[in-house]
């Protein structure tokens, strides 16, 4: 605000940041001798022997993603993806205040305490809380805020923004999600004949509460809040399920193998959009 005939003051402040997020590759493979193909033609063939060794060697692999992205390795290892918990942490102050996973300095080459709000605020750290029950006055009550504080719109229309659309999941164990439909059933009295009528079928905000299995090894029942319009997994253009394939192998001439490469990381550009809530501060190891 100015009075009239103010002198004009020009100051350009840099407003951007630049963030770190190196790339992590992942490899699995299959092979098969040539004489068991042999011995796996028609009219003896149960199974198709290759295709059955090509999908286990896939879903090998979709189970190594599922672990590594609900994990954070140590500061030091330079191999393993940085997982949510990394992006998201933990902590037992409500408010925007997950800013560091233990052992780290920066999150994504950011230093969270180096980008602070008037009001004291963290720009570069997601939303979190801690509970002590599954309870509609504790829990749900801290959910529904912590779902409230990270739903805000861009400060004016048409502001540039990564968010490709907000699309929010929420993740956590049998600890919470089972008592989530107890907490249903008790508040419908017209159950009808099934006991179980909300088994698979409980919501937050009209979005489903999913059971994460490697959530269960994490003993502080956690609830995770992430907008996949913000959360994004980046893969290396010609490097997503690349496949090589070797003919002979090196050493075992009557065998071939097939080789699947990745190079991906998961990241965030936006950490307010984002929250956890648990019982406390540990994450399995």
């Amino acid at each position: 605000f100015t009075g009239l005939y103010a002198q004009d003051i020009v100051n350009v402040r840099d407003v951007m940041t630049q963030g770190i997020v190196p790339w992590r590759h992942v490899n699995w493979n299959w092979a098969i001798e040539r004489r068991e193909i042999a011995m796996n033609r028609s009219p003896r063939k149960i199974v198709d022997l290759a295709l059955t060794r090509r999908i286990a060697s896939f879903i090998s692999a979709i189970k190594l993603f599922e672990s590594r992205f609900w994990r954070v390795p140590a500061a030091t290892d330079v191999v393993n993806p940085w997982g949510v918990p990394y992006w998201i942490v933990k902590n037992a102050t409500e408010g925007f205040n997950g800013t560091l996973p233990s052992g780290y300095t920066a999150v994504g080459g950011i230093v969270p305490s180096a980008f602070l709000n008037p009001d004291g605020t963290n720009k570069w750290a997601n939303w979190t809380f801690q509970y002590s029950a599954v309870t509609r006055d504790d829990l749900i009550r801290k959910w529904r805020k912590a779902a409230e504080f990270c739903d805000f719109d861009t400060a004016a229309p048409d502001m540039p923004t990564f968010n490709t659309g907000d699309d929010c999941g929420y993740y956590t164990n049998w600890g919470v999600l089972g008592l989530l439909v107890e907490i249903l059933q008790t508040n419908n009295d017209d159950l009808g004949p099934d006991i179980a009528a909300y088994e698979g079928k409980t919501a937050f905000m009209q979005k489903p509460v999913e059971r994460v299995p490697q959530l269960e090894e994490d003993t502080t029942n956690p609830v995770y809040g992430i907008n996949w319009g913000e959360f994004k997994i980046a893969g290396l253009r010609g490097e997503w399920l690349n496949e090589t394939k070797i003919p002979i192998m090196p050493g075992q001439h009557t065998v071939s193998a097939t080789f699947t490469d990745c190079t991906l990381q998961p990241f965030t550009r936006n950490r307010r959009r984002h929250f956890v809530g648990a019982t406390g501060t540990t994450l399995p190891a």
